[in-house]
């Protein structure tokens, strides 16, 4: 964590929390995700080192981009880039009943299919889409994160 500053908590999932940090190196800011990851069985620990093998594979404008990742005090740090518009969820509440235009919706739904087709075609189901895991950068890219739980398809399943 020594090249990175803690600028704010944003979210907190079943799993650790995200901060909002600055890079010491370039100024950047990222997400880091923090998962604690010391009182977990052997089996929980696999999973969520999965989560980095997954995310640092996926190279795709409507995903969120890895960075880096990295485990320091019982803790697995994953270091991703920051969607500066937050997550659909909180948009949808902040529209306060006003509706989408169907273009903007279009536009959304069009990028989210993109990066699923990327990850399906990869064999990977994300498994927990939903609009807390769905980003808003500033110039209106639309990028899937969270990868937390998802599934590398074997070959023996791609029928299915």
């Amino acid at each position: 964590m020594d090249k990175y500053e803690k600028v704010k908590k944003i979210g907190e999932g079943s799993f650790g929390k995200a901060i909002l940090v600055k890079s010491k190196e370039d100024g950047h800011q990222y997400v880091i995700k923090e998962i604690n990851i010391s009182g977990m069985s052997s089996k929980e620990r696999q999973e969520s080192r999965k989560e980095v093998a997954v995310l640092a594979n996926m190279s795709h404008p409507n995903i969120v981009q890895y960075k880096e990742s990295f485990e320091e005090g019982g803790c697995l740090y994953i270091v991703m880039d920051y969607c500066e518009g937050g997550d659909l969820f909180k948009r949808i509440n902040s529209q306060k009943g006003l509706l989408f235009s169907e273009a903007q919706i279009l536009d959304w739904f069009v990028q989210i299919c993109l990066a699923l087709k990327h990850i399906h075609d990869r064999k990977i189901l994300h498994r927990d889409i939903k609009s807390q895991n769905i980003f808003l950068k500033k110039d209106g890219t639309v990028q899937l994160g969270d990868f937390g739980i998802a599934r590398v398809l074997n070959r023996y399943v791609q029928g299915v």
